[in-house]
């Protein structure tokens, strides 16, 4: 599998987020939000996931490639360049996740162009660089399984596993929608979260995150999002897209909790707040 290997970043600040999910509207106004910050787009990474559930594809796929931003291969991207006849997401089959999965998989099946497929094609897997006094690996979902779903309430010896399967310091890793920064003495792992669809909070607001060197070492912070909600989601409405993901743009709420451990289904309709989490800063 392709890792790209980047040169120590030199920046004090990075950009990174998940899920752009063909919501175009979410995206520009997340890059609004950067040229306001004067982040450049070297400096910005995305875990994957630019097609999926909302009406504009084809056109978010295109806006952020012409970007030229860091950006890693998701399990949709991966679907798409192989022609799969499913998302490939890691949803249970037959679950409510899985079912709706196949009604905005083919809209985006039918959207996509060689061109894309070829673009989907040479997007690394993984990212590797080093940051302060830090190195990072860039995943999807986890370093063994592209659609593998890590959450915050995972066993702490579980993302160190991974951690250590990926040889790094930090994992920073997406395709489970919602965001949290889990430290874990000198390790980390760190989920920007999605921009394409809510985080269950019952909230319009998308996330991404801000990642600051300080001293020896990272500061971390949560970022919500506000964009033009209804618009997208009227675009979906038209597009003829599952009724109840164009619902959850506005409502905040995910209409299926089938990936959901217990923990994170208890906090659904909580909302989430900014925050700032430092790690190995002595």
């Amino acid at each position: 599998m392709h890792t790209l290997d980047l040169a120590p970043i030199e920046s004090e600040r990075l950009l990174v987020f998940g899920g752009p999910y063909g919501n175009l509207e979410a995206v520009k106004a997340l890059f609004a939000e950067a040229e306001k910050l004067g982040i450049a787009a070297e400096h910005i990474i995305c875990t994957g996931d630019i097609m999926a559930y909302c009406a504009d594809p084809l056109e978010t796929a295109y806006f952020i490639r012409n970007k030229d931003i860091r950006i890693i291969q998701g399990n949709c991207e991966q679907a798409l360049a192989e022609a799969s006849e499913e998302c490939g997401c890691g949803f249970a089959e037959g679950s409510s996740c899985d079912m709706l999965s196949k009604s905005w998989f083919s809209y985006c099946a039918s959207q996509i162009n060689t061109d894309l497929k070829e673009w989907f094609t040479t997007l690394p897997m993984y990212l590797r660089f080093r940051f302060g006094s830090k190195n990072f690996v860039v995943v999807h979902g986890s370093p063994r399984d592209i659609s593998e779903f890590v959450f915050a309430s995972d066993p702490e010896e579980q993302l160190k596993d991974h951690i250590r399967q990926a040889d790094t310091d930090c994992i920073i890793g997406g395709h489970s929608g919602l965001p949290f920064t889990k430290v874990l003495h000198d390790k980390c792992w760190h989920n920007p979260g999605v921009l394409g669809m809510p985080a269950n909070d019952a909230t319009p607001r998308t996330w991404y995150s801000l990642m600051t060197q300080v001293d020896d070492g990272i500061v971390f912070e949560h970022k919500s999002l506000s964009y033009p909600a209804m618009a997208a989601q009227a675009k979906m409405n038209e597009a003829g897209l599952p009724q109840v993901y164009a619902q959850a743009l506005t409502s905040g709420l995910w209409p299926s909790l089938d990936i959901l451990p217990q923990s994170e289904t208890l906090q659904t309709g909580v909302s989430l707040i900014e925050q700032k989490i430092e790690w190995g800063i002595s």
